[in-house]
């Protein structure tokens, strides 16, 4: 066991639940979720990525380290009017289609058949209206928020990966120092996993469901793979899918959404600076599913550490947290030429966070840039 390993490991897990813890926070608000059922969300998520890492890792002999879905995160936060057993069904289904994306070839060509476009302009008409909260967030609290934003724009210069995880620990300490942070209880309870009864509504499954599935696709597990194939490896496509569907499904009925493919927090752990030796670097994902179980057992302390902070806050780091993912993904939403106005639609109408029968606006996000697609290909 070589320290570079740990210290990879680590690294990783901390910036990958550093940077968007605040945003599942925000998402089990959204859905209405309880402390109880709020802790059991990322009790159960830290564990499922523990697990999944680890036998992926030690079946196929490849660094394979998994992430919560941050896109599908945000996704849930933007909804409205959904109740915690209408989310646990709709994370159950997305869970259940990802595997069945990786045992089903033709649902796999299906999901190959929405065009690039389409696909970057839903996930950014999700992302866009956090990050448009930035700039009110500051005016509320200038003196803590717009040095924040400004140490992150100045590690991002240096190391992109970890300038969120600076932001919130900057944001913290400010906002203890400065008093606008309530009490903290430090006392570390066991955490524990709340079952919750699944509730299948047709149009929560539909307007959450089916696009937390194809973000969690799209922006996930496919660099996620193409990660590994860069550094050398052959990704465990069928494996992978298989392993972090039926992981999810399971930790949907305690309150976790999905898990995923990671890229980002998956190249910390690729580089030849981890081991020399490839064929041995997959070790590394059995110490990371260690450092998640870690994680999952301090959940109730950093949970109870974050909600002490003021509202604004954590509405900034959400957003600072998100733009790089906005930025990558209006970069594929308007890269080819023939989709680019198709995208534009979807775009708005996500964006737009406006219902429509019931049914979220990722959903008509996506049904109306097809749509214009499909016209735009009519005189062809």
């Amino acid at each position: 066991m070589r320290l570079s390993l740990i210290s990879a490991a680590l690294v990783a897990a901390l910036v990958g639940y550093g940077s968007t813890i605040a945003l599942v926070l925000a998402a089990a608000q959204a859905v209405g979720a309880t402390p109880a059922q709020t802790t059991s969300w990322v009790l159960a998520i830290c564990l499922g990525k523990a697990l999944g890492s680890a036998v992926l890792s030690w079946q196929t002999r490849v660094p394979v380290v998994l992430a919560w879905s941050t896109p599908g995160a945000a996704l849930i936060a933007a909804t409205h009017g959904i109740t915690m057993p209408q989310a646990v069904g709709a994370f159950v289904l997305a869970g259940v289609l990802v595997a069945l994306t990786g045992a089903l070839r033709p649902l796999g060509r299906l999901v190959a058949l929405i065009p690039d476009g389409i696909a970057g302009g839903m996930l950014a008409g999700v992302l866009l209206p956090f990050c448009l909260k930035l700039p009110a967030s500051a005016g509320a609290l200038p003196l803590l928020i717009l040095p924040v934003a400004l140490l992150f724009a100045l590690v991002r210069l240096k190391n992109p990966a970890i300038a969120v995880l600076v932001a919130l620990a900057a944001g913290v300490a400010g906002a203890f120092a400065l008093g606008l942070a309530g009490p903290v209880d430090l006392t570390l309870p066991w955490p524990n996993l709340t079952f919750i009864a699944p509730a299948f509504d047709p149009a929560v499954l539909a307007g959450l469901a089916l696009p937390l599935y194809l973000v969690t696709m799209a922006s996930q597990n496919l660099p996620g793979f193409a990660t590994l194939r860069a550094a050398g490896y052959e990704p465990p496509v069928r494996a992978g899918l298989g392993v972090t569907g039926g992981i999810s499904a399971v930790i949907g009925l305690f309150g976790a959404h999905t898990i995923s493919m990671a890229a980002i927090t998956a190249a910390i752990c690729l580089g030849d600076d981890v081991h020399p030796d490839r064929n041995r670097r997959w070790v590394v994902g059995l110490v990371y599913a260690g450092v998640w179980v870690g994680l999952g057992v301090l959940s109730p302390l950093i949970l109870a550490m974050l909600s002490a902070l003021p509202t604004e806050l954590i509405t900034a780091i959400v957003a600072l947290a998100l733009l790089g993912p906005f930025m990558g993904a209006a970069t594929g939403a308007f890269g080819a030429a023939e989709t680019r106005f198709p995208a534009a639609i979807t775009l708005a109408v996500t964006a737009s966070g406006t219902p429509a029968l019931g049914i979220g606006a990722a959903f008509w996000g996506l049904i109306a840039g097809l749509l214009v697609h499909a016209l735009n290909r009519l005189p062809r």
